[in-house]
């Protein structure tokens, strides 16, 4: 996003920051020590250890990289830098008071040092910075739901027949442009490129609670034919009947389900799940315009109107509530409320350049990781656009995720 003409781009950028860490500070709001340190899953974090590496990026890129200043807090180094050590030995925290001292001392002298900077050639660290913490924001936003999960009754949901009737977008075959270049865009959205599609069909909305209910009830679960070889064998690892989140509602979508589950959905009622292209192209493209846009409605950001995010509502929302966010082919609930699996490997681009380090994006082009799309209703708008790329093993479904399907 641009700044306004009345103000700089520094102060675009200090009023992003500051809102985005109001919003990361409201979610440690009344949390108790055990919540605070212990990992939900074996897999993630604590919350209290993302609220520490959030600091220490800030001040290695910004104080000691840009600022070129002494290292502040040097004992936090090995417990927050994120290859130092395993999940399961980020528990032994300080308290939550030691690390917001550490997190507000770094803040303060960021945005003293933001008043001097050379901002235009730092900009784009600066935007990669507030999405760094978007994510890890979001990250702290679905460990705090699987605390809650774990102590929860999960009774089945009640689930009506009366759920938005599933409904298929024809894609007819053409090009499009695949990818993002603005500054915001991080680097495996890099570089944007022309590409031809064939024709296909997509859902126009993601897949709802009581549409996967009838494949829990049809023994979705149990028939083996549904299933990948891979799927199978995680299923049987893994003996679960039913999504990880209760459902918000009928008509919301399904929410906590691998790959594999979206996958034997798919095949379940004759389809497939999209390629990430297919999903980009019919979220973004502007065929009659021959134009793509960073989001389905158009070029300006998102709002209460057009999705589900920022976590404002705090759960999920039904599938068919944000019709201003319709992409031009018409489809729906794109941006925002669950992030969706799709058929693809994450890999880099033709052309791809790691940015700001390796370790970001490209040291998971491994061949095991799913790319994902859309975002979800804890997503922050800074992370939020049609080519934007999340990435998780097919096994993940702690994540907020669900699925559309295409054929």
């Amino acid at each position: 996003m641009n700044p306004t003409p009345t103000r700089s781009l520094s102060d675009d950028l200090r009023e992003a920051a500051i809102a985005c860490r109001q919003s990361t500070l409201a979610l440690y709001e009344g949390i108790d020590a055990t919540t605070f340190c212990q990992q939900a899953h074996p897999e993630f974090s604590p919350v209290g250890w993302h609220l520490g590496h959030i600091a220490f990026i800030e001040a290695c890129w910004i104080l000691e990289g840009c600022a070129g200043q002494t290292p502040l807090f040097p004992q936090y180094r090995k417990l927050f830098a994120a290859d130092a050590l395993p999940k399961a030995q980020r528990q032994n925290l300080p308290d939550l008071p030691i690390i917001l001292d550490y997190l507000h001392t770094v803040r303060s002298r960021v945005l003293d040092y933001l008043e001097t900077a050379a901002i235009v050639p730092e900009e784009r660290l600066w935007r990669w910075l507030i999405q760094h913490e978007s994510q890890h924001a979001e990250i702290i936003t679905f460990i705090l739901q699987l605390h809650r999960t774990r102590k929860a009754d999960l009774p089945a949901p009640p689930v009506s027949r009366s759920a938005v009737v599933t409904e298929t977008i024809a894609i007819p075959a053409g090009e499009f442009n695949l990818g993002w270049d603005a500054i915001e865009a991080q680097d495996h959205e890099r570089p944007s490129r022309r590409l031809h599609l064939d024709s296909f069909e997509i859902d126009r909305y993601p897949v709802t609670c009581a549409q996967y209910w009838y494949f829990i009830e049809a023994g979705g679960y149990r028939e083996r034919k549904w299933w990948s070889e891979a799927g199978w064998q995680w299923l049987q690892a893994n003996p679960v009947d039913r999504p990880l989140y209760a459902a918000d509602g009928d008509d919301c979508p399904v929410c906590g389900v691998s790959a594999y589950e979206a996958e034997a959905y798919a095949n379940f009622v004759g389809k497939r799940l999209p390629t990430e292209a297919e999903w980009e192209k019919a979220a973004s493209w502007d065929a009659a315009l021959s134009k793509k846009s960073p989001y389905p409605w158009g070029t300006a950001p998102p709002d209460a109107g057009t999705c589900n995010h920022n976590g404002r509502s705090g759960r999920t929302t039904p599938v068919s509530a944000y019709p201003q966010g319709k992409s031009p082919y018409g489809c729906e609930d794109m941006l925002g409320n669950v992030w969706e699996w799709t058929a693809s490997t994450f890999a880099g681009y033709t052309g791809f350049k790691f940015y700001p380090y390796r370790g970001y994006s490209e040291v998971y082009f491994d061949g095991e990781h799913r790319v994902l799309r859309g975002g979800s209703w804890a997503t922050r708008p800074w992370a939020l656009r049609s080519s934007f790329r999340n990435w998780y093993h097919p096994s993940v479904r702690q994540i907020l995720a669900g699925f559309r399907c295409a054929r």
